[in-house]
């Protein structure tokens, strides 16, 4: 495995990256959620819901080229 040549630029830019951090975020409040107790009045199911579709949203975004971040591969 090879990173490519610009991996900080896509670390701190790239649309992919920021939405798997969400989405780890949204998985983390799932599993916190009994601990709390009420403190969030919402289902856990709803945090399954939004982690999945921002995992979703970072699968796309992936493969759409983003202004300013080149694959860094030439």
């Amino acid at each position: 495995m090879k990173l490519t040549a610009n991996w900080r630029a896509v670390m701190a830019h790239a649309w992919s990256v920021r939405l798997m951090l969400l989405a780890a975020l949204l998985s983390g409040l799932e599993v916190a959620l009994p601990l709390m107790h009420g403190f969030f009045p919402l289902d856990p199911g709803v945090f399954a819901l939004l982690s999945f579709l921002a995992t979703v949203g970072a699968f796309i975004a992936r493969f759409v080229a983003q202004k300013g971040i080149s694959d860094g591969n030439a």
